[in-house]
């Protein structure tokens, strides 16, 4: 079953699967195209999922794994290791 710790992961694959780079839309839609099944099984996250990925950009973002850029829109998420 998908926790709240499942989606760090889930947001990093996303983003690797978009080339490193992405609005919280398009993590949202790899998300759920990728993990559906698991989100349908998750229980209380099934409702809360799309929220609770930002607290997981936030956490990686803490972490170095998400930078901001310079000159980005707001509400795009990269990974460091794309720059």
């Amino acid at each position: 079953m998908a926790t709240k710790l499942t989606l760090q992961s889930w947001v990093q694959e996303a983003l690797q699967a978009l080339g490193g780079s992405g609005t919280v839309v398009d993590v949202a839609r790899e998300i759920w195209q990728r993990h559906e099944a698991d989100l349908r099984l998750s229980g209380d996250l099934f409702y809360t999922w799309q929220y609770d990925i930002r607290w997981a950009a936030q956490v990686l973002r803490n972490e170095g794994v998400l930078v901001k850029k310079e000159g980005k829109r707001s509400g795009t998420w990269d990974l460091a290791s794309a720059t």
